[in-house]
């Protein structure tokens, strides 16, 4: 039944593409225009007209359906060697991926190239919480899993709920099935529950939750990316108290997985100069996105790693089989 809808959607898509052929490169947005994705394709598209990377205006096709997935297999499918595509991906995609949402889909049929900003990933707790660090917290659900619930913006096996999860791996803990986990509408109301005492920690991204940080209403413990995010270097990261987690909610492309070694390396190398830019530092700071570069091989070795943990993490907690 799955694999049928994705080829009836594919069909539908691909008689609205003809129009693209005019320009030399076109970035395909898999939602509808105005979301993370579309931001992904137009901003970027923006900054590599503007720095001269691409010698036309970047064409924005935005391809809603299948939470991306239909955008993933019109690729996979029918664009397979086509050197002048780019689409937006983000930890979104990779996850779903992992958790075979795509329709038997897998993360090897495309190429990524890179992601180049990211919203980190947080821990908090509510300011009264008894837990004044990480390693408190990680240390109260090792002595007693059903000790902690956790509330977090996304449904039960979605990014938020593996956060944590990832966190008590890397110290040790195996038994993740007994971690308490509420997904919410939203990390606006996950937070909420926390502040109120109905849950002990809040998991989600800091986007999410600055106006809280910054009202002293929660006490973050520690924000999931390599270094200290500007602007919250009191915040300390999980990497620097003992926990080797990186997670962000990055956002980045991929690349049809049949174009040459060559026409791959040339796409990463673009990608870090729009990195580098002073327009991309300024699109990152208007939009509260943290530094998060990594591309080319770089990357596709990161992406392969995190699939396979979010694979296993969801097979531990039943998302999957």
């Amino acid at each position: 039944m799955k694999s049928t809808l994705f080829r009836a959607l594919l069909a539908s898509a691909a008689l609205g593409l003809g129009a693209t052929s005019a320009f030399a490169t076109e970035c395909i947005a898999p939602a509808d225009a105005g979301g993370g994705w579309d931001f992904t394709c137009r901003q970027i598209g923006k900054i590599l007209y503007d720095l001269k990377l691409v010698d036309q205006p970047v064409q924005v096709t935005n391809m809603a359906g299948a939470g991306g997935g239909l955008a993933f297999s019109h690729v996979v499918a029918e664009r397979g060697k086509d050197a002048d595509l780019i689409v937006a991906a983000s930890s979104a995609t990779t996850t779903r991926l992992a958790q075979n949402a795509y329709g038997g889909a897998t993360a090897d049929q495309v190429r990524f190239v890179g992601a180049i900003g990211g919203d980190p990933g947080v821990i908090v707790v509510a300011k009264d919480s008894p837990y004044q660090s990480l390693n408190d917290l990680v240390e109260a659900i090792k002595a007693d899993p059903g000790s902690v619930a956790f509330a977090g913006g996304s449904a039960a096996g979605g990014f938020d709920h593996l956060k944590p999860l990832m966190v008590l791996k890397a110290a040790g803990f195996t038994d993740v099935a007994k971690v308490k986990y509420i997904g919410m509408d939203g990390g606006a109301e996950a937070i909420t529950q926390t502040i109120g005492g109905f849950t002990q920690a809040m998991t989600g991204d800091m986007s999410e939750i600055v106006g809280f940080i910054k009202a002293g209403d929660v006490r973050p413990l520690a924000v999931l990316t390599a270094e200290r995010v500007p602007g919250f270097e009191d915040i300390p990261t999980a990497k620097e108290q003992g926990f080797d987690v990186e997670v962000v909610n990055w956002r980045g492309l991929y690349v049809p997985h049949d174009i040459s070694d060559d026409a791959f390396n040339t796409w990463a190398d673009k990608l870090q100069k729009v990195a580098d830019s002073a327009e991309w530092k300024a699109v990152m700071e208007s939009n509260g996105l943290a530094p998060f570069t990594k591309v080319g091989a770089d990357f596709q070795n990161w992406v392969n790693d995190v699939v396979a943990q979010t694979t296993d993490l969801s097979k531990e907690i039943g998302v999957i089989q």
